[in-house]
């Protein structure tokens, strides 16, 4: 039978595995393998109520469909700063650049609202309503442009998450704030037992590749040439055979 190649930092790293969990049964204990020697680090991306083989896979695949960032051009005002070194968060009017800080306005949101739905440059419609469009942004790099004193208005290119519709600097911005708000990791060893959430297909299509009973055989067979894997290796043989036997009595 082929044997896998196990390095010896893998067989430092299950050898302290099964000491943290010793009594791991033989998928877990494969799961874990397979983690570690193809460097698996799954997520959970909850909007989508999806797991992803990892985080630069999600992103990979989300920039492809479109569905992480896009280009937007903002407009900054003419004239002096409505925000300050101190501001936070600022709320930003399309149509004209005018944006209301979160410390420089007693209800920045209200004020925003209120002014798109008055600016004579707002030509956005529904129903015959203007429509309260505007931004958002947390970015420190984009306040700062708000910051100075405009001689002339003045538009910039940045970039909207389209998860959350916060404006950014750079995709590096969306990026970060993505990885930070919208996913977290979970272990190899539980994606393909729980039931809360969809895998996606790439990732489910190597679980149960991986999965196939030869392959596993296989693992089973190299562990049991290792000493320290030994025990481990007849406590999963002794608890198929039990699992087995269940099965006769049951039939």
């Amino acid at each position: 039978m082929t044997k896998l190649a196990v390095s010896d930092s893998m067989v430092s790293e299950m050898e302290n595995f099964l000491k943290k969990n010793r009594k791991a049964d033989l998928i877990t204990t494969y799961l874990f393998f397979l983690e570690k020697k193809y460097r698996i680090d799954p997520v959970v991306f909850a909007r989508e109520k999806k797991i992803y083989q990892s985080k630069d896979d999600l992103i990979r695949i989300l920039e492809s469909q479109g569905k992480l960032w896009r280009e937007t051009e903002i407009k900054i005002q003419m004239g002096k700063p409505s925000v300050n070194d101190a501001t936070k968060k600022i709320y930003i009017c399309p149509y004209t650049g005018k944006v209301f800080g979160d410390n420089t306005h007693p209800n920045p949101q209200d004020a925003i609202y209120e002014w798109v739905s008055k600016c004579p440059e707002n030509t956005d419609r529904k129903d015959g309503m203007r429509v309260k469009k505007f931004y958002i942004s947390e970015d420190p790099e984009v306040i700062k442009s708000y910051i100075k004193e405009q001689k002339a208005p003045l538009k910039k290119i940045v970039y909207t998450s389209i998860i959350t519709g916060k404006l950014f600097h750079s995709k590096a911005g969306v990026i970060e704030d993505f990885c930070d708000n919208q996913i977290r990791p979970i272990p190899m060893r539980d994606v393909p037992t729980q039931n809360r959430f969809e895998i996606q297909e790439e990732f489910l299509a190597f679980i149960q590749n991986h999965l196939e009973e030869n392959k596993i055989s296989v693992f089973v067979e190299t562990l049991s040439q290792y000493e320290p894997f030994v025990k481990h290796v007849q406590r999963w043989m002794a608890e198929e055979e039990g699992d087995a036997a269940q099965e006769e009595d049951s039939e």
